[in-house]
């Protein structure tokens, strides 16, 4: 997605150095797929070996001064959500923003994933709709190709912020498979305005707590 296969990850007497995309340097990625010798090895590790990994790459990462740190996770309410959570615990997290489509099936595993927020008191952001229909490249018609508005409907479920539903995109897809950057490559189009729209009502929410948590 970010172009950076083949990249490899530094130590430096603070610990790893991170893999920048930009020239810049500000924006910083980790993963394990740096750590790996072939892009098509499996990560058959236990649990202990993996939650180990976790600590290692939010606490022995040289991070820098950051803005936002962002932990994508796989679905589910693994050892390593667990792992996740508690590492982050001290730095005092702004919360979860939990991603459904809109099929049922979807929803319920979202539904659960509400509840192991809830269980360990980790703030949730919102509920985001992703695949929520499909954007024609010809026509820029949407067309619900699955179910809609169950991530809202979940959202009002548990009384927390809906976020926004996020199309099926050929453009999106493309983007990301050739490491392009998508919203300064299709600007005007439906689903960058969407995810803008995400964004942004994001970055409001943060900025309301923080002059709550000022005043």
């Amino acid at each position: 997605m970010f172009d950076v296969e083949g990249h490899d990850v530094h130590q430096c007497p603070g610990g790893w150095v991170p893999v920048y995309p930009d020239q810049d340097q500000r924006l910083a990625l980790m993963s394990i797929g740096f750590l790996l010798q072939n892009r098509d090895d499996a990560v058959v590790w236990r649990g202990p070996k993996k939650n180990a990994m976790i600590k290692q790459f939010i606490g022995d990462v040289v991070w820098g001064d950051l803005d936002y740190l962002i932990i994508d996770t796989p679905p589910g309410t693994s050892d390593e959500h667990i792992s996740v959570v508690e590492n982050v615990r001290p730095y005092h997290p702004d919360g979860a923003v939990l991603v459904t489509t809109p099929q049922g099936v979807a929803v319920g595993d979202v539904r659960r994933e509400l509840t192991f927020c809830r269980k360990t008191k980790l703030p949730v952001l919102g509920v985001i709709e992703n695949m929520s229909g499909f954007v024609c490249p010809h026509c820029t018609e949407c067309t619900n190709v699955f179910s809609k508005g169950g991530g809202e409907a979940l959202a009002n479920q548990f009384n927390v912020p809906f976020l926004g539903c996020v199309p099926l995109d050929p453009q999106l897809t493309r983007s990301l498979e050739e490491g392009q950057r998508f919203v300064d490559a299709f600007p005007t189009s439906t689903t960058a305005q969407a995810i803008g729209r995400v964004t942004q009502t994001l970055l409001q929410r943060e900025e309301q707590q923080d002059d709550m948590d000022t005043s």
